[in-house]
């Protein structure tokens, strides 16, 4: 059997301007001494990582080497989570997230969505050339202001909106077969890949490309109210990066999933540290491993509660105490008694 590699920890709720934030030795420095084995790196924060010059130089790409492996870490995926945004926007959104952008095509929207695919594209040849196998990203979204249907959604929308969102990331999708890299979407609100079935109306409209797959985390599900533990079920072989974040979710008499436009602490449905939601990543870290995830665990902090560097001093030892070691033979294989077809025909009653 395979085994869960970790702990890793998201570097993008972390950066700052203050050390040891604010530069990618000291902050490799900063989770390595809290534990961690290896991090997930923000591609559009420049303080940790230049991904055009990534993409230009493999001299560049072998010192961000160095530096992580001098730190006693190594990279287990990049992360163009707010370039991928951007892939697909809705007029509705744009002022919203033009920010996400560099600011040469902030307020053109066409320019913007050119600037995103080439960024994503970009990571592909980065992954490769930093040896990984997997990369994290967002779906961006034409159809989330539809989510409810009021109005009526017309007929054809969706389908149609499905079939542009495939437009826009095939050729991304095709740059990552042949960097031999796994592009994973983060299923997450906001984005029209959100939950299993959008998954599955994305992969039906790339033909089931072997590269659209899935970065789990079992947070968003929970804020959604979506079995997190069938899902792994269900769609295990495409699930091919992890995000370990917790949450929880407490209805009451004034708002529910919605939220009421609420502030974090105020929601009904709130991210939390690990080890203070409701999620049950004992059976999370079972599943995943006896489905063969040999991927990371990567800590993705965020709590309304709890202070970052807290939740990270406590996110390394959490998520080393689910790891799983795998047996090297069965647990009944002192009973075993040998492979004997005489033997066998002869309790088949044959």
């Amino acid at each position: 059997m395979t085994q869960i590699k970790g702990p890793g920890i998201f570097l993008a709720q972390f950066c700052s301007d203050e050390a040891p934030f604010n530069d990618l030795k000291t902050i490799c420095e900063w989770a390595a001494s809290l534990g961690y084995k290896a991090v997930q790196i923000p591609t559009w924060d420049k303080r940790l990582f230049d991904l055009e010059k990534a993409y230009e130089s493999e001299h560049y790409c072998n010192e961000v080497h160095a530096i992580v492996k001098q730190a006693g870490l190594t990279i287990s995926e990049l992360s163009t989570h707010l370039q991928g945004q951007l892939v697909a926007v809705h007029p509705a959104y744009d002022a919203q997230f033009d920010s996400f952008a560099v600011e040469e095509v902030r307020h053109d929207p066409k320019a913007r969505t050119e600037w995103a695919i080439k960024q994503v594209t970009m990571a592909a040849k980065v992954s490769q050339r930093l040896g990984l196998t997997a990369h994290a990203t967002f779906s961006g979204a034409l159809l989330w202001q539809t989510v409810y249907p009021w109005p009526q959604r017309p007929a054809g929308l969706v389908e149609d909106g499905f079939a542009e969102l495939a437009n826009r990331w095939l050729p991304i999708l095709d740059a990552y077969e042949e960097a031999g890299v796994d592009l994973c979407f983060e299923l997450h609100p906001g984005e029209d890949l959100h939950d299993g079935v959008t998954f599955e109306r994305f992969l039906a409209a790339t033909n089931n490309h072997p590269r659209a797959n899935i970065l789990y985390d079992p947070s968003h599900f929970v804020l959604q109210q979506l079995d997190y533990l069938a899902f792994i079920d269900i769609y295990h072989e495409r699930i091919k990066a992890f995000h370990v974040k917790d949450a929880e979710f407490r209805p009451n008499g004034r708002s529910g999933v919605y939220g009421g436009y609420q502030n974090w602490q105020e929601r009904p449905g709130r991210f939390r540290s690990l080890g203070d939601g409701e999620i049950d990543f004992a059976q999370i870290f079972s599943k995943l491993t006896q489905y063969g995830f040999h991927g990371w665990a990567v800590l993705e902090w965020e709590c309304c509660l709890k202070h970052p560097v807290d939740g990270a001093r406590e996110g390394a030892p959490f998520i080393e105490k689910h790891l799983i070691r795998t047996p090297e033979h069965a647990f009944d294989d002192f009973a075993a008694s040998g492979q004997d077809e005489t033997l066998n025909r002869k309790i088949l009653g044959l």
